[in-house]
């Protein structure tokens, strides 16, 4: 069951069925969003196989998979609102023969040349640059920004007498010919090879500038990395170990010139609340296996995230708003701790548990970044977690965050202040709230004249002026506002929590 308190409201207070269209264009620029976010194909590759093993989830990552239209294929027709804002990155096994799908002994692993059996519209006699070339215009002519892909941590044992620096400048330059600007970089031999890896960046940034080298597994990578992956978690509990990532990631500091943006996969809210990058693995063949089983990956309890696209969409357009940042050390964290449980049943992880198994994680109840700590006034056990930033632009997004307590996400409404240090950047609000308190460091010599809001998944602003109360050093913004707003262009069936950018017009 999922307990959404306020979730009704929109039905029953008429707040906004009234509203003259406002002489405002939408507060969500047009102009596709520049962060390094991306769609995954993981997911649904394990989806439109039901998971049924290793070799299968890399047999079916292939053209037909991509831009077919029979049943479970398609992949690249998804997210198309949000389509020129993501890469596409093919997981594993874009770049090896169709036929050898094993992971252990096999010599293709680390070969990052699309491979023509799985592409066979994409052949070229000019080599491996111009296949990846093909491909990625046929994606960006489908709408997405671009391709990218899974890279192994390892070179081809295809090639005995090549070097790895010459190996790996060969093939991070076709990258840049082709314009295949995200990779990847999972699991293999080097995978936890510091030199390695470092190696892999500074050949990155000396001949393909517009790559995105994605590092994971060890933290201190985030130093020379342009974007570090939290890596993987169960979605049933995925919550509070996210959030400890990343808390556990704050402190390191982005050196020479390293874009060190941490990506914390499919969590979308807590992404736009820390600055953060998204990789979307959620995806939209909803509902049970092909063979009837449950999605274990995405299963329909809890959260319940394949009914929750909407959020993605929100989050992803925030970043069209304000981008991901470095990490930089500026950030606090509250020393009370929020912990998670989920009572384990059949089918609902690809982690192995016992069923009846008490899961348990903890988080910190409160981060931010590059601003004060928010005050929750809310002190009874489901109070959400509470997640702030400052983006480099001046923007603030404040996100509150529901728990998974025994069986259930809850999303609790929270009674939520923060102080900001001025009124005219954009705003973004995402969760459930009793009431947001905007206090402002310093007392305006501005009045405020309008107060705009719009559900970040649309483009019609509202005039909310009279909504709120406005004093000379504050606003408050009631939590109907927030929910009824925030949900404005929802997708009918979808159940995600509320998110919207706000604008206040001083005069």
């Amino acid at each position: 069951m999922i307990k959404k308190y306020l979730f009704t409201l929109a039905c029953c207070i008429p707040l906004l069925c009234t509203a003259q269209k406002q002489p405002i264009e939408s507060l969500v620029p047009s102009t596709p969003s520049k962060a390094p976010d991306y769609f995954c194909t993981w997911n649904i590759q394990g989806y439109a196989t039901g998971y049924n093993g290793s070799e299968k989830f890399r047999a079916i990552m292939n053209e037909e998979s991509m831009f077919g239209k029979g049943e479970w294929q398609n992949w690249t027709g998804m997210y198309k609102k949000i389509q020129p804002d993501l890469y596409f990155v093919m997981d594993d096994s874009w770049d090896i023969p169709t036929e050898i799908n094993r992971k252990n002994n096999n010599p293709y692993l680390g070969r990052v040349e699309l491979d023509e059996g799985r592409f066979p519209s994409f052949m070229s006699t000019k080599g491996s640059a111009d296949r990846l070339k093909k491909l990625n215009e046929a994606v960006k002519a489908i709408g997405w920004k671009g391709i990218g892909g899974w890279i192994c941590a390892q070179k081809s044992e295809n090639f005995p007498n090549v070097s790895e620096e010459e190996y790996w400048t060969d093939r991070i330059k076709a990258a840049h010919e082709a314009g295949f600007d995200y990779w990847k970089v999972d699991w293999g031999h080097n995978s936890r090879n510091d030199q390695w890896r470092q190696m892999l960046t500074e050949i990155g940034k000396k001949y393909a500038p517009n790559l995105w080298i994605e590092h994971a597994m060890k933290n201190e990578y985030i130093e020379f990395s342009d974007a570090f992956r939290t890596y993987d978690v169960e979605n049933i509990i995925a919550i509070p170990i996210t959030i400890q990532r990343i808390v556990n990631l704050l402190p390191y500091k982005a050196k020479n010139n390293a874009k060190g943006i941490i990506n914390c996969e499919d969590e979308a809210y807590i992404a736009v609340g820390l600055g953060c990058a998204i990789g979307v693995m959620r995806h939209e063949f909803a509902g049970n296996l092909p063979d009837g089983r449950q999605d274990h990956s995405f299963p329909p309890v809890g959260r319940n995230l394949k009914k929750r696209l909407d959020e993605v969409v929100r989050a992803v357009r925030w970043h069209r708003i304000a981008e991901p940042f470095a990490v930089d050390g500026d950030f606090q964290v509250s020393k009370e701790e929020l912990e998670d449980t989920w009572r384990y049943q059949a089918e609902e992880s690809w982690v192995k548990h016992k069923e009846g198994e008490l899961l348990k994680n903890s988080a910190p109840a409160i981060v931010s970044r590059r601003m004060p700590l928010p005050i929750l006034a809310n002190k009874e056990e489901a109070r959400p977690y509470i997640l702030a930033s400052r983006y480099t632009n001046g923007a603030v997004a404040i996100a509150a965050i529901g728990r998974t307590l025994e069986h259930e996400y809850i999303s609790s409404p929270a009674s939520v202040t923060a102080t900001l240090n001025n009124w005219e950047k954009p705003i973004g609000l995402f969760g459930y709230f009793k009431d947001v308190t905007l206090v402002l460091s310093e007392a305006s010599k501005n009045r405020i004249k309008k107060i705009y809001a719009q559900d970040l998944a649309g483009d019609t602003p509202v005039d909310i002026t009279r909504k709120v109360k406005i004093y000379k050093d504050r606003i408050i913004i009631p939590g109907k506002i927030i929910t009824e707003v925030g949900l404005m262009s929802s997708t009918e069936g979808d159940i995600s929590d509320p998110g919207l950018v706000m604008k206040i017009i001083t005069r």
